[in-house]
């Protein structure tokens, strides 16, 4: 699913006028009928409910819910904002048929003495501004947002929140507060920002049916990943397959005492279905991981006494035997590790996939990103990604960051996040929105890391192991949160979903 700006919103809109060819008015009923239903069905007829309008077309939408909803039985009361004097002309057709329709009674709200009593629990629903707005609310539409936001009710917010830019920062504080965001036709990029999240609510995108001719074809750099777009990806398994169709995977990991990061990333990599699996490890380190895992393999480095927490892997030549390469869930940091990675980054032929401590080495050595293989996928969480690249204000000017860095290096970055988002070299933008705050626990990177490396053995290319790794990992949380709950949730827990996420997603093929 693409996510478009306000700008292209408003040109699809003015594309199905044009091309459908239908009545801007009747637009704007189809769109508030698309969304009336999901109130209707969640609201009881005896409930309290307000709809505060503007005199834009944000507002017509709020009036003409009104009165679709009183069509219904459902009758609220309408809060006509003042703070202009005119309506535009499709709010003003509304507000007319309101009137006449009788059902639903209009007040106005000139000033602060007009604001109502709200009960406890009342259904406000904000239809002031939409995406129409480009800067900060102020004056009597400041006033009554912080009023409201500070009301015991249920808020729900139409389209977007009044005072929460689409396509933009948000600096003002004057922001309605939703508990859902019931949005016309694809979800707005300010949706998927963290410091927007008390703005936004749970999501309900609604199709209202704009030109399919547009939607097709115009262009975007951000980007939902959904269900369909995994299955397509997920490759078949011939009957007569054997393990070697489905690649060899090297995971450089673990040292002593980290090698639970190993074992989870190794678990992770055998349930996605590589072939096979050699584990690169210290010795010290490597008995917790054969009893935990008998399926992999080991390649046990020699160590001493004087170096049992350093992952020494520099005299390992035989890299280009594997189909994929994974590194950094325990690694360590120190000098010998570090050397062996700078001389990985120069030998490596095979797709490889980044993490942790191996993240953690780059921030060190910032000129070494220069000489990443092209392709290579980077997994940061948010700390380890300002080490790589620095400190960003707020989200947006993070997601651009995160696209000119995979564009001027050449590799696939992964903030891991909220909504986890990939940036490509060619500029373009995934978004995630499965998955769930169960995950954040340890170990669930590592475990991100070992399916990814999983994908890429069985020749997935780095896109597509990306996307479908990402998407894999947040649906298998989001089955074990269904499960168990999101607060017992740990990393293990996600691997033993995996197979259940395939299931799923293959069911949509």
């Amino acid at each position: 699913m693409k996510i478009l700006s306000t700008e292209q919103i408003r040109e699809a809109d003015r594309y199905t006028i044009e091309h459908e060819p239908i009545a801007s008015i009747d637009l704007m009923e189809r769109a508030v009928g698309a969304l009336a239903p999901w109130l209707i069905e969640r609201i009881q007829k005896d409930s309290k409910m307000s709809i505060f309008c503007g005199l834009g077309n944000n507002g017509g939408d709020g009036l003409a819910l009104a009165r679709l909803l009183s069509e219904k039985e459902l009758v609220p009361t309408v809060y006509l904002v003042r703070y202009a004097d005119k309506m535009s002309s499709d709010c003003e057709t509304n507000y007319q048929r309101l009137k006449e329709a009788g059902k639903v009674p209009i007040k106005d709200v000139r000033g602060s003495e007009d604001f109502p009593q709200l009960e406890r629990g009342e259904v406000v629903v904000d239809a002031l501004f939409g995406t129409g707005l480009n800067r900060p609310l102020e004056g009597l539409a400041a006033e009554l947002v912080d009023y409201l936001n500070r009301q015991a009710v249920i808020r729900i917010a139409i389209d977007i929140a009044s005072g929460l830019l689409a396509d933009a920062p948000t600096e003002s504080k004057s922001v309605f507060k939703t508990d859902y965001t019931l949005t016309f036709q694809v979800p707005k990029l300010a949706f998927f920002m963290q410091e927007n999240e008390p703005y936004v609510g749970s999501i309900e995108a609604f199709d209202i049916g704009l030109h399919p001719d547009y939607l097709n074809n115009v262009k975007t750099d951000y980007h939902i990943m959904l269900k369909p777009i995994a299955a397509n990806l997920v490759h078949n398994r011939p009957r007569f397959s054997h393990k070697g169709n489905y690649g060899h995977a090297l995971l450089i990991a673990g040292s002593e005492g980290k090698t639970g990061a190993a074992i989870l990333s190794a678990k992770a990599c055998m349930k996605t279905g590589v072939g096979l699996l050699t584990v690169l490890l210290p010795k010290s380190a490597w008995t917790p991981l054969q009893v935990a895992l008998p399926e992999t393999m080991l390649y046990l480095l020699e160590d001493n006494r004087e170096d049992r927490n350093q992952h020494r892997f520099d005299d390992f030549d035989r890299l280009q035997s594997f189909n994929a390469i994974g590194i950094g869930p325990g690694l360590g940091k120190a000098e010998v590790t570090a050397r062996a990675l700078k001389r990985l980054i120069q030998d490596c032929q095979v797709p490889m996939v980044m993490d942790a401590d191996a993240l953690n080495i780059l921030a060190e050595n910032p000129t070494w990103l220069s000489f990443l293989p092209k392709g290579t996928i980077l997994t940061p969480h948010p700390k380890e990604f300002e080490r790589l690249f620095g400190p960003s204000a707020n989200s947006f000017e993070r997601i651009k960051l995160q696209r000119e860095m995979a564009m001027k290096y050449g590799v696939i970055i992964i903030y891991k996040g909220g909504y986890p988002t990939i940036a490509f070299p060619d500029g373009s933008i995934f978004f995630n929105t499965n998955g769930n705050p169960g995950m954040a626990t340890a170990g669930s990177g590592d475990t991100l890391t070992g399916m990814i490396l999983s994908l890429l053995a069985q020749r997935y290319s780095p896109e597509e192991a990306a996307v479908l790794g990402v998407y894999l990992h947040g649906l298998a949380g989001d089955l074990a949160a269904e499960e168990i709950g999101q607060e017992a949730m740990i990393a293990s827990d996600i691997i033993e979903h995996i197979g259940r996420a395939f299931s799923s997603i293959n069911k949509e093929k």
